[in-house]
């Protein structure tokens, strides 16, 4: 077979700016001939010493390369092409093209400048191998230097890089809950390997290579899924060349962690990778302390020369202690709960010793590719994931006027197993002269959840204590035994889903998105065990949902640098369970929601600079909500009866920078805003009042980092770096709804909402790399920021203070 290697030569015009630096950037991206990212080809400079390996989207780079004329070699699976002369900086403006011998793939796109871009590259969430350039929604990807850069060590850490993402509050500090254009990225939304994962689960970062973002929507691909956008983390795949690193992570509040990487090949046909570590922690909060275990073991099989299968797994084991921060107060004597933040110390803690929260994820993945020809390839995924949790604490911190508060009792145990099959077909076609590339695929999932429930309400009440006054009362510090399991809910749920999505190429600066999906969901019965009524049994009922989720979108390239696109998706959301229905007992009608995104994709100066814009409206209707009266006509207590009750509406602009200006300097920045609202509602009791922007939907948010590498002298390798991010205010509690007064039976607004100012936060970082070792510290909110992530009005937990990070590796 015989193989293309394009080397594109952009950056002539531009190269005196920046003569001063004297070195260049070699990167590139490798593809099959049908456009699939390769990952793990071998490539260095000869006599350089210089050797990198490309990622799971293919790309590779070469920074730091001083002018000069080199040679690139090229190796994948121990078979090597022949010897590619390139010139740093390019000569001209033409692209140079190379026949090459390399038995398996084709080698495309080798770009030599000096910057970096951000709208190059694959997601491979997307799954159809589109670039970037050419796919009509916004797409971010936070690859492996920033993660290192920034030593990220929660999902957090890495999401505040992405405009219009922010970190909301979670119940109790027991998982991080991330929003992006005002909806909620739950379990439906979040990814891993193209897997859904439990986002009850704080995700080890230490094996994550890059993260996907791909706003908008994705229903098309997935089926169901929120509107806002989706986020993929891709680990860390063998390689068939040996190394690994080990490596040092310690810290503020008592913080060390070890961690291992270690990659290699098993034989020609295999390669292998373990990574894992151990983590162990206080916190800035009194009696909260968190133990992490982590491994992820992976193969890499070549069957033949066409087919490839990459098995992997991972464990991950996290006791930590439940935290429902500080709550609010009433502004009533024994009323508890309200509008008002206490001001108490940043380390109050409300809790007991004893709490506890025992979290257990284990997943398990097998992708098999097959290359039928040089058109058309198959894909083969199935995964498994089993999530457990043991959940034993004390609850809300509702507080009244006085800082009286009823520390109320909860136990759960909450078990997962999930299973997921894809079959995906890409390939490649002419119709005429269009050029077509297609995606035609199926999937099947089936979670099972069984919940348990104990004999703890919201009225079993451990004892009283002062938010205000500790000496007022005297807390108990005893765990409580005197608890049964009471019920046991098993529920499983089937979704099936088969797609087609085909990006024609009328001209050369036209092109057409267009795809369909149709999905089916079926939520078998709920099988109830009643532990304390002689295991007596109760079943739910079976309920089925429909719908096909279409996709347009049209993109224009004046130039290979620069798109406008624009697209329009439809999704669904169900609204109904097995427990969950309208007043009737019947079930309710699935959420249509329609998304629109406009933008434009712009790299200039050869990619010295990418700045990207994005403005998008979500229109969510079949809104539901608690019914305000049950069938009787009487006051309904019941959350799991809802009615429909009107529509919210999204609008936003997003706004994405990126720069390599100069040799080891990297810049990225963000902004976002945001106005999610109600837009239609009944006017009834028990509706949303119009207008009001959603709780935990920031109108404004922004993030710019910058990280500087000297190059050479007596200091090269030594490191600095800075971030900057923003939340703007936020509404906290819950969304103002119309109520009746049962006593005069009229209706009046039930404002329970209040406002939370925004803030800013500034990590500084420094670091320094000598031959194989490097030690990188940074010092977190430096200016000892005051706020809250806040859930509803009883879990408000304040952020971290300013605190300190190091970590000291050795690479092999």
């Amino acid at each position: 077979m015989r193989l293309i290697l394009i080397i594109g030569l952009f950056i002539t015009n531009f190269s005196n700016v920046f003569a001063q630096s004297n070195s260049g950037s070699i990167e590139g991206t490798i593809t099959t001939p049908q456009g699939s990212p390769v990952s793990g080809v071998n490539i260095n400079i000869k006599g350089l010493k210089r050797f990198t390996t490309t990622n799971d989207n293919g790309f590779f780079q070469f920074r730091s390369v001083p002018y000069g004329n080199y040679i690139l070699i090229y190796s994948f699976e121990r078979e090597t092409s022949r010897e590619v002369h390139v010139t740093v900086p390019p000569q001209n403006d033409s692209t140079s093209t190379y026949n090459l011998t390399l038995n398996t793939k084709e080698l495309s796109e080798v770009v030599i400048r000096i910057g970096g871009s951000i709208n190059k590259g694959i997601a491979t969430v997307g799954k159809a191998n589109i670039p970037l350039m050419d796919l009509p929604q916004a797409v971010t990807i936070i690859g492996q230097n920033t993660i290192r850069n920034q030593q990220a060590q929660r999902l957090s850490d890495v999401m505040r890089n992405v405009n219009g993402m922010y970190l909301g509050g979670a119940r109790a500090s027991t998982q991080e809950t991330f929003y992006a254009r005002g909806y909620n990225l739950s379990n439906t939304n979040t990814f891993k390997n193209g897997f859904r994962v439990n986002s009850g689960v704080m995700p080890e970062m230490s094996s994550i290579e890059n993260v996907e973002i791909l706003k908008g929507g994705a229903a098309l691909l997935y089926g169901n899924v929120a509107p806002g956008g989706i986020l993929n983390m891709v680990t860390k795949k063998p390689r068939f060349n040996f190394g690994g690193e080990v490596s040092m992570r310690s810290g503020s509040f008592g913080l060390y962690k070890p961690a291992f990487d270690i990659y290699g090949p098993i034989s020609k046909s295999v390669a292998y990778r373990v990574n894992g570590t151990y983590e162990n922690a206080n916190s800035y909060r009194e009696v909260v302390h968190s133990e992490r275990m982590y491994i992820n073991p992976s193969f890499l099989f070549k069957l033949s020369e066409k087919t490839k299968l990459l098995v992997q797994a991972d464990y991950l084991q996290h006791k930590f202690t439940p935290d429902f921060g500080i709550g609010t107060l009433s502004d009533k004597e024994n009323v508890f709960g309200g509008k008002t933040i206490p001001d108490v110390g940043r380390s109050a803690f409300f809790g007991a010793p004893w709490q506890y929260a025992k979290t257990v994820q284990a997943t398990a993945s097998l992708e098999l590719n097959h290359r039928l020809n040089d058109n058309w390839q198959l894909s083969v995924l199935s995964g498994y994931q089993n999530y457990q949790r043991d959940y034993f604490s004390l609850e809300r911190i509702q507080a009244d006027v006085n800082g009286k508060y009823l520390r109320p009792l909860g136990k759960t145990n909450n078990r997962e197993h999930y299973f997921n099959v894809q079959v995906n077909i890409n390939g490649e076609f002419k119709t005429g002269k269009f050029n077509h590339k297609i995606l035609v695929g199926a999937d099947a999932e089936k979670f099972t959840t069984l919940n348990l429930t104990s004999t703890y309400t919201s009225k079993s009440i451990y004892d009283t204590i002062s938010l205000l006054n500790p000496s007022a009362y005297t807390a108990r510090t005893d765990m409580p035994d005197n608890w049964k399991w009471n019920t046991s809910a098993r529920t499983p749920v089937i979704s099936t889903g088969i797609y087609v999505q085909d990006l024609v190429t009328i001209t050369e600066k036209i092109k057409i998105l267009a795809g369909v999906r149709w999905s089916l969901q079926q939520a078998d019965k709920t099988k109830t065990t009643y532990l304390q009524k002689n295991d007596s049994v109760g079943y739910g009922m079976i309920l089925v949902d429909k719908a096909f989720s279409p996709r347009l979108g049209i993109v224009y390239r004046p130039s290979a640098n620069n798109t406008i696109f624009a697209s329009y998706s439809n999704s669904f959301t169900p609204n109904s369970s097995a427990s969950v229905t309208d007043i009737y007992g019947n079930p309710l009608k699935p959420s249509i929601i329609d998304q629109y995104e406009v933008g434009i994709k712009n790299d200039f100066w050869g990619g010295l600079l990418s700045a990207n814009l994005t403005l998008y409206r979500i229109i969510n209707n079949n809104l539901t909500q608690m019914a305000m009266y049950d069938k009787d006509g009487n006051e309904n207590n019941n959350s799991n009866l809802r009615e429909m009750s009107g529509q919210t509406t999204s609008d936003g602009i997003e706004i994405d920078f990126k720069s390599q200006p100069v040799k080891g300097w990297d810049i990225m920045a963000g902004y976002s805003y945001n106005n999610m609202r109600y837009t239609k509602t009944t006017g009834n009791a028990g509706s949303y009042v119009e207008g009001k922007r959603l709780v935990n939907s920031p109108a404004h948010t922004a993030n710019a980092t910058a990280f500087y590498t000297i190059q050479k002298g007596i200091v090269k390798g030594l490191k600095f770096g800075a971030g900057a991010y923003y939340v703007g205010d936020r509404n906290a509690g819950w969304n103002p709804v119309y109520a009746l007064n049962t006593s005069t039976k009229e209706v009046y607004i039930n404002d329970r909402m209040f406002s939370v100012k925004g803030f800013v936060t500034v990590d500084v970082s420094a670091g320094y790399s000598y031959k194989k070792y490097s030690l990188l510290v940074k010092l977190a909110n430096i200016g000892n920021t005051y706020n809250y992530y806040i859930h509803e009005n009883y879990s408000i937990n304040p952020i971290p203070p300013r605190n300190f990070m190091l970590t000291a590796a050795y690479r092999f």
